[in-house]
């Protein structure tokens, strides 16, 4: 937990207070501006993460998204009003568009986002994201995602060892994911709102309406966002471009 506590730290992570609340962000390079959002059991620092290397050439935008590492959630936390979140953020930044670079759970904001704001978005990039169905489905879970007694520090180091197993990620995962107690509520929206929501309310994600050019990067071994879901969804993409790996989903979601 120190450790967890002392990594991140060294993110030099700031705060803003917006129209709903708080939110929590790493602002870091030059260059193309990449509005970067990390899956369930993340934050700030996994958003960050995807681009640190790439700092002379982009400039990294990653916010934890609401509930997770200092990022407070409105009384309707949906994404929808994810999106509005993340424009004012934007906006207080002096961002007019971004690239949208997403994984896991943040698949869904990005796509909420590319389809409510079509003019802040150069283009979409989602790796081992959650995809949208082809079809309105007749039924689905309402809660997709760890109960909420999991979503916690001592209960989540436990299951660890059945990371490869259950979630196709090493157990050592664990330490990057720490300290899972502050990831607790936006594990919960994820698992209730947020990985429903392409589901739920099919008829709202046009997909097809896409203008920007979409690139997907997904694993086979991908564990907890269907590869087969994505690859049965990218033809509703315009302007998509389509990267399968036979490996390499270890890192996803967490």
């Amino acid at each position: 937990m120190k450790k967890g506590y002392q990594r991140l730290k060294t993110y030099k992570a700031k705060t803003i207070s917006l129209s709903y609340g708080k939110m929590t962000y790493v602002h870091q390079g030059k260059g193309e501006a990449v509005l970067a959002l990390h899956g369930i059991f993340g934050g700030y620092d996994q958003a960050f993460d995807v681009g640190k290397e790439r700092l002379s050439d982009y400039r990294i935008i990653a916010p934890s998204r609401f509930g997770y590492l200092g990022s407070e959630a409105p009384e309707n936390p949906g994404p929808k009003e994810q999106g509005k979140a993340f424009v004012e953020l934007l906006d207080n930044l002096g961002i007019d568009k971004v690239y949208v670079l997403a994984t896991s759970a943040g698949g869904t904001d990005a796509i909420r986002f590319a389809l409510d704001y079509p003019e802040r978005t150069k283009g979409l990039i989602l790796y081992c994201s959650a995809a949208p169905l082809i079809e309105k489905p007749k039924s689905f879970s309402e809660y997709q995602g760890p109960p909420s007694f999991l979503c916690n520090n001592f209960p989540m180091w436990l299951m660890s060892p059945l990371f490869p197993s259950s979630m196709g990620m090493e157990s050592s995962t664990i330490y990057s994911m720490m300290p899972v107690s502050e990831r607790h509520d936006g594990a919960v929206i994820d698992a209730s709102i947020t990985n429903p929501d392409m589901m739920r309310n099919f008829d709202e994600y046009p997909i097809e309406s896409l203008q920007m050019k979409t690139l997907i990067f997904h694993a086979k071994d991908d564990k907890l966002a269907s590869y087969e879901a994505m690859e049965k969804a990218v033809p509703r993409f315009p302007h998509c471009t389509f990267i399968s790996f036979e490996k390499g989903a270890s890192y996803e979601g967490a």
